[in-house]
């Protein structure tokens, strides 16, 4: 297939061949004449060079080569109609898929009401997650790789500020947590005020999206001229629930994430014993962005979905 050379209305008539499943109504809905719909369709199928629709009594059913190229040729007209015309986003009507990348306590915490909005909004969205290994995101969203990062980038979004509009970066609030400790219900340190020597002298277990051997905690026992000993460092918050709650190891959360771990009857939380930042949880993205209306409807399901949410009756 030579793309250089490529008709780009052939696709539209694609999609609505593909939608509609049959020549007659497809050229409809394009103002078109049904022998014009036959010949974009011959030459798409001679650019590609496969086989895409067989005739049948009511229509045409596609090829698995047409299944397949469909869903990536709906998201590059949208993507496409979302940059030409930024206001023209309608999630029942444009097929459009968005990578946000997030910890799996912070997807736990927002995905549901994000896919609860566009089930039963029947929009056309769809959400790919991609894993988070930094707290700093913004070479993944300059390159591209993402079009948000939500999570605590507390140095990130410091700089930016400190950028203010030369900054190539935006980024919004969803909420805000503090740091607990958590341990395992039945714990002998469960009971009490957690001193400092106890948290000191006691085994840990550390969350780390990078895989670094330290942590905002670790930095806040520096500053006491303190430390603990990590036995274990993992990257995910469920991992770190399964693994405190059957163990004597602590480990130091958000307190909005300990839901998120899937063991909160096994865990209990303690406050720390000495002093934490609030952690602020933001989204964060290209400025390329800004004004895709696809984008703007994506950063405003975000925000709903981080409201707190009602508990079920």
């Amino acid at each position: 297939m030579n793309f250089q050379t490529l008709d780009l209305n052939l696709l539209r008539v694609f999609d609505a061949v593909m939608s509609e499943r049959n020549l007659t109504r497809a050229a409809s809905r394009l103002a078109l004449t049904q022998p014009a719909v036959s010949n974009a369709l011959r030459r798409f199928r001679e650019s590609v060079g496969e086989e895409l629709l067989t005739r049948v009594t009511h229509g045409v059913v596609p090829t698995p080569y047409a299944e397949m190229l469909w869903p990536e040729v709906q998201a590059a007209l949208a993507q496409l109609r979302a940059v030409l015309d930024p206001g023209d986003f309608d999630p029942q009507r444009d097929s459009i898929n968005f990578r946000l990348a997030m910890a799996d306590a912070t997807a736990a915490v927002l995905l549901p009401p994000l896919v609860a909005h566009i089930e039963a909004s029947q929009t056309l969205v769809n959400l790919r997650v991609l894993p988070l290994t930094t707290r700093d995101p913004r070479a993944l969203l300059e390159r591209g790789e993402a079009d948000v990062a939500v999570g605590y980038f507390p140095e990130a979004v410091a700089e930016l500020a400190t950028r203010g509009q030369q900054s190539a970066l935006h980024h919004q609030r969803l909420g805000e947590s503090e740091y607990v400790c958590v341990m395992r219900r039945g714990h002998p340190l469960a009971e009490g005020e957690l001193t400092l020597d106890d948290f000191c002298a006691a085994h840990h277990l550390l969350v780390s999206f990078s895989g670094r051997p330290h942590g905002f905690v670790d930095q806040a026992l520096t500053a006491l001229n303190r430390s603990r000993r990590i036995v274990l460092t993992v990257n995910q918050f469920f991992t770190a629930g399964r693994v405190v709650s059957r163990s004597d190891l602590l480990t130091v959360l958000p307190a909005s994430f300990v839901d998120a771990t899937g063991y909160r009857a096994q865990l209990v939380e303690r406050p720390l014993p000495m002093a934490m930042a609030r952690i602020h949880v933001e989204a964060m993205w290209h400025m390329r962005h800004d004004r895709v209306s696809s984008h703007q409807w994506l950063r405003q399901r975000l925000v709903e979905a981080a409201r707190p949410q009602a508990p079920a009756a």
